[in-house]
């Protein structure tokens, strides 16, 4: 089955509004009507009104980082489903590694999380991966596999193939390591018989990005890859002509 790459670029604490304004005024005329990869922005909360805006009628999509998974409450500095909704966005990313390390991010509130973006109409890129001590322990299969399974267990089957998988290993993000070919193919197979188990259809549909030190150099090698149907890019996505780069090595 002919699945569209996905990439997605996380800006994570980076750009101020007018750095976001400024790299999507680059970054159009290089991508901006690229119709056979879906091309996404992951900004941060201040920027998101004004990327919106900036990229009306162009075929990037703008991804908020974060979101938390009460309806509203009493959670000082987080934002809602329906307030980031408000705002257009295309989808969220959940569950990224530094939000599980940094932030306390559990499976458990991920489960929630990703079924609430699915209600709203959203689109949510489920990160998952391992550390470098758990490859060295045999444990990836392990971790993966309840970050997976819990990180969908409240999404009906029908509705699997709408959530991205975002694969990244921990010890390959921002170090410059790249998993080889072999292990982000491997990992991300893996991730794909996991849905299987639940639905071979949406197995066959849902798509799993690899994501870890993603460059133009090595893009057009690992999107190439059987099972890997994009990439959630870190550092290369911050300039314009270096996402780009990436995104042509999906189209390739």
């Amino acid at each position: 089955m002919s699945r569209t790459p996905f990439v997605a670029g996380n800006w994570k604490m980076h750009k101020t509004i007018e750095e976001a304004e400024e790299f999507i005024t680059g970054l159009l005329p290089l991508a901006g009507a690229v119709d056979d990869v879906q091309i996404a922005v992951c900004v941060p909360f201040t920027a998101i009104q004004a990327v919106v805006d900036s990229t009306r009628g162009s075929s990037i999509e703008v991804f908020a980082q974060n979101v938390h998974e009460a309806d509203q409450g009493a959670y000082t500095g987080e934002v809602s489903v329906a307030m980031l909704d408000e705002l257009e966005v295309h989808g969220i990313v959940v569950g990224h590694s530094e939000r599980r390390q940094y932030f306390n991010e559990t499976d458990a509130a991920l489960r929630v999380k990703v079924a609430k973006i699915l209600a709203a109409g959203l689109e949510p890129i489920l990160c998952v991966g391992e550390s470098d001590a758990q490859r060295e322990a045999n444990e990836t299969e392990d971790v993966l596999r309840v970050q997976v399974t819990e990180g969908l267990a409240d999404v009906a089957d029908e509705d699997l193939a709408k959530v991205t998988i975002a694969y990244e290993p921990i010890w390959a993000i921002g170090t410059g390591k790249v998993a080889s070919p072999q292990q982000a193919q491997d990992a991300c197979a893996f991730i794909r018989s996991l849905v299987a188990d639940r639905s071979a259809d949406a197995a066959e549909s849902i798509r799993v990005q690899y994501g870890g030190s993603v460059k133009p150099e090595n893009a057009k090698e690992l999107l190439g890859l059987p099972d890997v149907d994009g990439a959630l890019v870190g550092g290369a996505a911050l300039d314009p002509a270096s996402f780009a780069g990436i995104i042509e090595g999906a189209r390739a």
